[in-house]
């Protein structure tokens, strides 16, 4: 691909790579490192969020590398907040009475109530890589008490001691009257109980490189700036890490776009210029409420990849990201389809309009060659006719639509249609809902059965069983053809929609369609629900 269509690619990881490249030559950056950065909360298991965060960073990443024709070398870090004091115990956790004798002590610090690992932190960020490692992201695991501890972070803290003045006129406009008067960016770790202590500071020695303060006793303690003795409070904390890691680019949800200047100023004050930032919109449940951990309201990263693909999950990942979409059941099924037909297309477009494809971003600029001849609504219809409990089932139809196809020779194929009766089984069947045709759908039907009859009983054309089922459809006064289709799979399937219908007679097969069209005529259909 060339870096000249890469500059004017539309697509918008190629907008946020040109922006970075815009902060890199304002610094006088012309090669060197780059730093991509995501962060995650390890107070809880790995979500949509943070699949979200990496997959579209790990975009821009691409995008920036495409752009720039490999000039600079590229890092994606993802750092783990595992410093943080555990301020409640998270109700889906065993051993709640043990842990909640650890609130207020360090991720890192509380036991693992699961019995495998050095700490609850560990354990969280164990589950966090194994969780980036099952998709292949490339990146590098930091953690926070590492990072703390090790000195990684000391010149910074250091900095942030000397100019402790002008970070708290940068927090303190923030807050509220009462919260002024306690505030501070040094969160001390008490050196007896080990507490991430939420204390003012009675002093700040910069030149000594200490804080001193009161603990909730009233007794006087002096600790070192240094060596994981304080960490930040969470908004400084973003700012001093993008100052620390020499961080040029990182996205945040909508709900950090307000503190988002909080965190360059302070980046700025450590002597920083803060990275490239993009705000995206947050994900939606299907009553459109903003999706919550603690409610449990949201589909899981997990609950798709049961009823699709990764790559469709990448894929709703990447469109509008700006735009806040709802995140439930029912969007999977598009969301596989629209995935393949920009897959199907790629091979046949031109290189600009590749690297506007969804595909070209999913797969890292080379997305397989392979695509799937039956789209996934029509898998689902598939399954919905045959009332398909395996793959099977599924295969006995395939197998006659696509000449000499084979779960080996078409292994996505064979994946989409285990995907499909598994969505069938669990959301489409226990909801089908068959019905009586009226007068005119029943002489339609009646109608469509003769013109299926007269057709050659391997037909396979699409658009020429389709035809017939218009031709039918036209021969009653519908005030509207929708209607006609719609009652198609109402009365044949239980269900309000489906692809096209031509489609789907031509992969159920023209004799399983006749048959399915005389046992609704029937009643038997209706019987049997």
């Amino acid at each position: 691909m060339s870096t000249d269509l890469a500059q004017n690619a539309k697509a918008w990881p190629f907008e946020q790579a040109r922006l970075l490249k815009k902060r890199l030559d304002k610094l006088g950056r012309k090669s060197g490192p780059v730093v991509f950065e995501t962060g995650y909360g390890p107070s809880g298991l790995p979500h949509m969020g943070t699949f979200g965060e990496v997959v579209r960073t790990s975009m821009v990443r691409r995008a920036f590398e495409e752009l720039t024709g490999g000039a600079y070398e590229t890092h994606l870090i993802c750092v783990s907040d595992d410093m943080d004091g555990m301020r409640k115990v998270p109700d889906n956790l065993p051993q709640q009475e043990m842990l909640s004798e650890y609130l207020q002590m360090p991720l890192t610090v509380v036991p693992d109530p699961y019995g495998t690992h050095e700490s609850f932190g560990h354990h969280m960020n164990a589950r966090l890589r194994a969780f980036l490692d099952s998709f292949g992201f490339s990146y590098e695991f930091k953690s926070a008490t590492e990072l703390y501890k090790s000195g990684a972070f000391d010149a910074m803290l250091l900095k942030a001691a000397e100019k402790y003045e002008d970070i708290m006129k940068v927090m303190l406009p923030t807050l509220g009257e009462e919260r002024q008067a306690t505030y501070s960016p040094f969160l001390p770790i008490h050196p007896e109980t080990g507490h991430v202590l939420y204390v003012p500071m009675k002093s700040v020695d910069a030149k000594a490189g200490t804080v001193t303060f009161d603990d909730e006793t009233g007794q006087e303690f002096t600790v070192p700036v240094t060596g994981g003795n304080v960490k930040l409070q969470w908004k400084p904390d973003f700012g001093m890490r993008w100052a620390a890691l020499g961080v040029d680019f990182e996205m945040f949800g909508k709900d950090h776009q307000a503190n988002a200047p909080i965190y360059s100023r302070i980046s700025r004050i450590l002597g920083a210029e803060p990275p490239t930032q993009f705000v995206y919109e947050l994900f939606l449940d299907e009553k459109g409420e903003k999706i919550s951990k603690s409610k449990g309201n949201g589909l899981s990263v997990e609950e798709w990849l049961k009823y699709a693909p990764q790559e469709s999950l990448s894929y709703y990942n990447f469109v509008k990201p700006r735009q806040a979409k709802k995140l439930y059941f029912d969007v999977i099924p598009r969301a596989v389809d629209e995935y393949m037909q920009h897959l199907a297309a790629y091979a046949g477009q031109d290189e600009a309009k590749q690297l506007e494809n969804p595909s070209w971003h999913i797969h890292g600029g080379n997305p397989p060659a392979e695509a799937s001849p039956i789209n996934f609504a029509l898998m689902l219809n598939l399954a919905s006719a045959a009332s398909a409990h395996n793959t099977d089932v599924m295969w006995g139809f395939i197998g006659r639509y696509v000449d000499g196809a084979t779960p080996q020779t078409h292994p996505l194929l064979d994946q989409l249609a285990g995907f499909a009766v598994q969505y069938f089984q669990d959301f489409v069947e226990p909801e089908k809902k068959f019905r009586a045709p009226t007068d005119m759908e029943r002489a339609a039907m009646e109608d469509l059965l003769a013109r299926f009859k007269a057709l050659d009983a391997n037909e396979r054309d699409a658009e020429v069983i389709q035809t017939e089922v218009f031709s039918a459809g036209k021969s009653q006064e519908f005030e509207n053809l929708r209607d006609w289709f719609k009652a198609l799979y109402e009365v044949l399937l239980g269900q309000s929609q489906g692809p096209r219908f031509g489609s789907f007679a031509a992969i159920y097969g023209i004799s399983e369609t006749i048959s399915l069209i005389e046992g609704a005529l029937a009643g038997e259909l209706l019987a049997k629900s």
